[in-house]
């Protein structure tokens, strides 16, 4: 009851209000993030959702255009401090994690949840094991469980034993303490980048 109604009914007011704050970050970021070098301000990229639907998924773009993309021995995204793909803006919005606020939009459409685990590339699908598939029974979130309390401190299969450790505990009060200590973790900027 709660996966199926509660959970989307507040996924949308949250959307509903996130919506004006969205409005007011790409007046403020949209023209900063144009003029860094004339791209687009949105980053649209394929992610593999519920039930292994491929959406695309926005962000406030953080990168330069044209960039290599690159990855860790693990498979998971390159994530630096001094990663000179990032942009000067690029690197506010990341560490507080602003860049983030366009899947308000994913979480209306239904396509992402506010707290969910976090959406892989399509490329992992194929990587994935039979239990680190059941990451896939519910909609990725903007924040999730891993996100919370890990952020970017950890390997990507450690990823996905705390997606799928939430997808078996799903539950109000855990997306309660998960939305909290999210707000914690931006707060304080811990995990933002990997050893």
């Amino acid at each position: 009851m709660y996966q199926m109604i509660v959970k989307r009914l507040l996924d949308i007011a949250i959307s509903v209000m996130a919506l004006l704050f969205l409005l007011i970050l790409f007046v403020i970021l949209g023209p900063i993030i144009y003029f860094t070098d004339k791209g687009p301000i949105f980053y649209c990229a394929p992610r593999v959702g519920k039930n292994g639907k491929i959406f695309n998924m926005f962000k406030f773009r953080s990168m330069y255009v044209n960039v290599p993309d690159i990855r860790n021995e693990d498979g998971s995204t390159y994530n630096s401090e001094k990663d000179p793909r990032v942009t000067p803006i690029g690197r506010i919005i990341r560490q507080t994690s602003l860049d983030e606020i366009p899947q308000f939009l994913n979480t209306l459409f239904g396509t992402m949840s506010v707290i969910g685990p976090r959406p892989d590339l399509p490329t992992a699908i194929d990587k994935y094991t039979e239990t680190e598939r059941r990451k896939l029974k519910v909609r990725p979130g903007i924040t999730g469980y891993n996100q919370a309390y890990f952020r970017n401190s950890v390997t990507w299969k450690e990823c996905l034993e705390h997606d799928v450790y939430y997808v078996e505990n799903l539950s109000f009060l855990f997306d309660v303490k998960i939305f909290i200590k999210t707000l914690e973790s931006v707060i304080m900027q811990k995990g933002i980048h990997r050893n």
